[in-house]
């Protein structure tokens, strides 16, 4: 750095400044400093300034399964904030496992991130509360936990019912519900919210088929098992607790020669990329997902540099449901 303020005819300071705190310092004097690091080859030690600071630049955001489009899309809300703050992400996979949700949080919490955005696998692992007691900020994402910590979710039983009382508008009063595990809150609050709906119809049945997780190989295998059953038993409209799930069961039908929504109505939820580019669109319940990123580390941030006085807030999006053919039939 005193390279650089020598070859640049700065101060020591101005470096400095241009490096942490660029808004200090005035354009012309910023693009100096930045030529001069150019020509240099100059690369600072992240690791002595975060000796000295006891932090590092980073976030992370810790998820269920980067495989599904919903969180990356969530992140990509992470980094448009992180960016503008001069911050990394990290993007940690548990897999819906503890073990390495554990796993995970140790590390971060020894890499002295600033803090962390967490989908957790279960809101009573203790190792999340541990983390914040010891001073690392913790907002969660996609849960709200309540008033004790940082939050940003989407009602997700309202979601429930939405997607449930389309269905039954639609004339539909046998209808399944996939999804799983049942510890998952969203999962759980999701078909809460289903039930609720079918309980203002007296005719209408949930039939619940638990999936071991959240993917399109699980829908296939749902699919089988709603194939299986007799035509007189056989839902005949299927709310899926996310769009992959929903995915793969309409792949399923297609493969068994069922017809999507004349035999088998399917609504899924998030409202992911490849929910409209499906072979049949699929009905699906919206959650804003690069909002709720962005929320997140808005929320992360002010915690992280608020100070003692900082409040904790709880944020919770309406969903939306957005109709395609997957539900709507087609005119005769």
């Amino acid at each position: 750095m005193k390279t650089v303020a020598a070859h640049a005819g700065v101060s020591l300071g101005t470096v400095s400044n241009v490096l942490n705190r660029p808004d200090l310092v005035s354009a012309t004097t910023r693009d100096r400093v930045l030529a001069a690091i150019a020509e240099l080859g100059f690369v600072r030690n992240e690791s002595a300034r975060q000796l000295r600071s006891g932090r590092s630049r980073t976030v992370a955001y810790v998820v269920l399964d980067a495989g599904n489009p919903f969180f990356t899309d969530v992140a990509r809300g992470v980094e448009g904030v992180a960016e503008a703050a001069n911050l990394a992400v990290y993007l940690c996979h548990t897999g819906e496992d503890v073990r390495r949700e554990d796993f995970y949080l140790n590390m971060l919490e020894q890499q002295r991130v600033e803090g962390v955005l967490i989908t957790p696998t279960d809101m009573a692992n203790s190792r999340i509360e541990e983390l914040r007691r010891r001073g690392t900020p913790v907002v969660v994402v996609d849960r709200n936990p309540g008033p004790g910590v940082c939050s940003v979710s989407v009602d997700n039983i309202h979601g429930g019912e939405l997607a449930v009382s389309h269905l039954l508008e639609a004339g539909h009063r046998r209808i399944a519900f996939l999804g799983g595990p049942m510890t998952l809150g969203q999962v759980a609050d999701r078909l809460a919210g289903a039930r609720r709906a079918a309980g203002r119809a007296p005719d209408a049945e949930i039939l619940v088929l638990e999936t071991g997780t959240l993917n399109v190989a699980e829908g296939l295998r749902a699919g089988e098992r709603l194939a299986g059953l007799p035509a007189a038993r056989r839902p005949t409209a299927a709310f899926c607790a996310n769009d992959l799930l929903a995915l793969g069961l309409l792949q399923q039908m297609v493969r068994l020669g069922l017809r999507v929504p004349e035999d088998l109505a399917i609504v899924g939820y998030d409202d992911i990329e490849f929910a409209e580019a499906a072979a049949v669109p699929l009905t699906s319940v919206r959650q804003p997902r690069h909002l709720l990123g962005r929320t997140a580390a808005e929320l992360l941030l002010t915690e992280s540099r608020g100070g003692p006085g900082h409040q904790h807030r709880q944020v919770v999006f309406e969903p939306e449901l957005i109709v395609r053919a997957s539900t709507r039939l087609r005119p005769a």
